[in-house]
C-alpha cells in the first residue's frame, strides 16, 4: 500500500506483465503476475498451481526484492520478512489446493524491482516436489491496491451528540473468551473470567455453510477442553456477570467463520437462528467479527451511503430486526479489520476501473447504515498491512501512531476513497475504541502495555501524542479498547487485563 501517486491511471488498468518461468514437468508452481504498474509502484499476484497428482495441504512461496524495492500490504496469505527476502505463507482457508487447483495472494510495493529467486515450498516456483508446510491458523490481514491517495487531509464532522442506552463505564475492557475452542491458549470458564472485562465476546457462532445464514454456537467439547462447564453451569455464570452489570455478546465470525447472506432466504436463517442462540443464553446482545470473504462490494457498488450489494444489504436489514426484537438496550459491536475500515480511505471495492480486492473498505456501509444502533467499534489494529492515516501517511502495526492514526480516523472521518463528496462521518466518541493484541501469541501487532497507553493517553486527553497528531481533537468520552483474546491474556499471566483495566478506570 505504499502508493504515492498514480501518474497514469490508463497505464495502471491496462498494463500487465507476466514472469512466468519456462514450463517444466507437472507439479506445483507459482506464477507472478504485475497486475498494475504507476512508475513508482506496483501491484503483483502469485498463482500458486497444483500440477501434481497430490493435494497440496499448505503453501508457502518465498521471493527476494531488490534493494530500493520495498514490500507494502498483502492480502490472502501472512508474511515474514528477513532484509529483502519475504516469505508468504497460506492462510486457514487457501491452505489447501487440489490436483490442478489454483489459489493466489496479492501484494503492493514501491521501486522498480520485480521478485527473483522464488521458491515455493522450498522448490523452484516454477516446478518442484511440495513440502506442505503446515498452515497457519492467523487472521486475515490487510490490503488492495491502485488508486491515488488524497492529497489533503479530510475536514471534520460533528458527531451525533445522543448515545444510545448501554450500561458501559464510560471507558470500557472488551475481551474474547474463547468458548467454542481452545485454540492453544487452554479453556477458560466463564465463571473465572475476572470481574475487569466489561463485554466478554463469545468466540464464535458460524453458519453451517458460507451462504446458509444458520448461525450455530456449542460450548467447546471435552475432547478438546477437558475443563469444559455444562451448560447450565455456563448459563448461571453469565447470569452472574449481568448481575455485576457485565455485558456478554455472541460474537458471529471470526477467522473460519465466513458468513455471506446472499438471499433474503439466508437474512431471514440468520436472524431466527441468532435469535435462538440469544435467547438460550439470556445474552446481552451480538458482535459482528466479519473477516475473509464474508464481505465484499459488488461491481458498480461505489457509494456507501446507499449499497446495493446482497452480503451488505441483508446484513444490515438482519442486525436492524435484531435490534428492533431486543430493544433499546440490545448491545451492538463490531470488530472489523483495518482492510474492511480504514482503508476505505483510498480503495473502496473493485475501483472505477476495476481491479481492486472488492473487499477493501467494506464494512464502511454497514457501519454507517448501523451508526444510530452501533454500542461499540472495536477495528482490530493487529494483523494488518501498512495503512494510510488522515496525515497521508503510512503507519505500521505494533505502534502507538498506529493505534492513534486508525482510531482517528473514525473520530474525525474520512472522504471515501479520496472523493469529498462521499464522506464518511465520524462516529461518536463513545462508540468507538480499538484493538489490540493481549500478547505476543495472540496475534501481529503486539505492544507493550506502555506503548497502547500512551496512544490512549494521545486519543483521550491529547498529551504524550508521537509525530501522528489527531484531527479529532481530545476525546474524553472514547470508550476504551479491545483484545483477542481474555484466554491469551490469562496465559501470560494477565498482563493485559493488570494494565489496562486499573488504566482504564483511571481516565477522567
Amino acid at each position: 500500500m505504499l502508493l504515492a501517486a498514480v501518474a497514469a491511471l490508463a497505464t495502471v488498468t491496462a498494463t500487465t506483465l507476466t514472469l512466468a518461468a519456462p514450463a517444466r514437468a507437472a507439479g506445483p508452481t507459482a506464477t507472478f503476475v504485475k497486475t498494475a504498474d504507476w512508475g513508482t509502484g506496483w501491484e503483483g499476484r502469485y498463482t500458486v498451481t497444483n500440477g501434481g497428482p497430490s493435494t497440496i495441504t499448505g503453501w508457502q512461496v518465498t521471493f527476494t526484492l531488490p534493494t530500493g524495492t520495498t514490500l507494502g500490504s498483502y492480502w490472502d496469505a501472512t508474511v515474514s520478512s528477513s532484509g529483502q527476502r519475504h516469505t508468504f505463507t497460506n492462510r486457514s482457508w487457501n491452505g489447501t489446493v487440489a490436483p490442478g487447483a489454483s489459489v493466489s495472494f496479492g501484494f503492493l510495493a514501491t521501486g522498480a524491482g520485480t521478485p527473483t529467486d522464488c521458491t515455493l515450498n522450498g522448490a523452484p516456483c516454477s516446478g518442484g516436489t511440495p513440502t506442505s508446510p503446515p498452515p497457519t491458523s492467523a487472521p486475515p490481514t490487510t490490503a488492495p491496491p491502485t488508486t491515488a491517495p488524497p492529497t489533503t487531509p479530510p475536514p471534520t464532522t460533528p458527531p451525533p451528540t445522543t448515545p444510545p442506552p448501554g450500561g458501559l463505564p464510560r471507558h470500557a475492557l472488551i475481551g474474547y473468551l474463547h468458548a467454542s475452542f481452545a485454540n492453544g491458549s487452554g479453556y477458560l470458564r466463564m465463571a473465572d473470567v475476572p470481574a475487569d472485562w466489561d463485554i466478554v465476546n463469545l468466540a464464535f457462532g458460524e453458519p453451517t455453510t458460507v451462504t446458509s445464514g444458520d448461525i450455530r454456537f456449542q460450548l467447546c467439547p471435552p475432547s478438546e477442553c477437558p475443563g469444559v462447564e455444562t451448560e447450565a453451569e455456563f448459563v448461571a455464570a453469565i447470569r452472574a456477570k449481568q448481575a455485576q452489570g457485565k455485558k456478554v455478546l455472541l460474537s458471529i465470525g471470526g477467522q473460519n467463520g465466513q458468513v455471506q447472506l446472499t438471499t433474503t432466504a439466508a437474512r431471514d436463517t440468520f436472524v431466527r437462528s441468532v435469535s435462538a442462540i440469544i435467547d438460550r443464553y439470556g445474552l446481552n446482545g451480538l458482535d459482528i467479527d466479519f473477516e475473509g470473504h464474508s464481505l465484499y462490494l459488488d461491481a458498480g457498488d461505489t457509494d456507501f451511503r446507499n449499497p446495493t450489494t446482497p452480503v451488505i444489504v441483508n446484513l444490515i436489514s438482519a442486525i436492524r430486526t435484531l435490534k428492533q426484537r431486543y430493544g433499546a438496550g440490545f448491545v451492538l459491536t463490531m470488530a472489523p479489520e483495518t482492510f474492511f475500515v480504514q482503508l476505505g480511505y483510498q480503495f473502496y471495492g473493485s475501483g472505477p476501473w476495476g481491479g481492486q480486492d472488492p473487499r477493501a473498505g467494506s464494512y464502511l456501509p454497514v457501519i454507517h447504515a448501523l451508526r444510530n444502533d452501533l454500542t461499540v467499534l472495536h477495528v482490530q489494529d493487529y494483523n494488518s498491512g501498512p495503512i494510510m492515516g488522515l496525515d497521508n501517511q503510512y503507519h505500521t502495526m505494533g505502534s502507538a501512531d498506529f493505534h492513534v492514526a486508525m482510531t482517528d480516523m473514525l473520530l474525525a472521518g474520512f472522504p471515501v476513497a479520496g472523493n469529498p463528496d462521499r464522506f464518511f462521518p465520524a462516529l461518536r466518541e463513545d462508540q468507538v475504541a480499538f484493538g489490540a493484541p493481549s500478547s505476543p501469541s495472540a496475534g501481529n501487532g503486539y505492544l507493550a502495555p506502555a506503548g497502547v497507553q500512551a496512544a490512549m493517553t494521545c486519543l483521550v486527553k491529547g498529551q504524550g501524542c508521537g509525530p501522528y497528531v489527531p484531527r479529532s481533537g481530545t476525546n474524553p468520552a472514547f470508550r476504551g479498547l479491545m483484545t483477542w483474546s481474555i484466554n491469551w491474556d490469562r496465559f501470560y499471566a494477565w498482563e493485559f487485563r493488570l494494565s489496562h483495566g486499573p488504566f482504564l478506570r483511571s481516565l477522567s
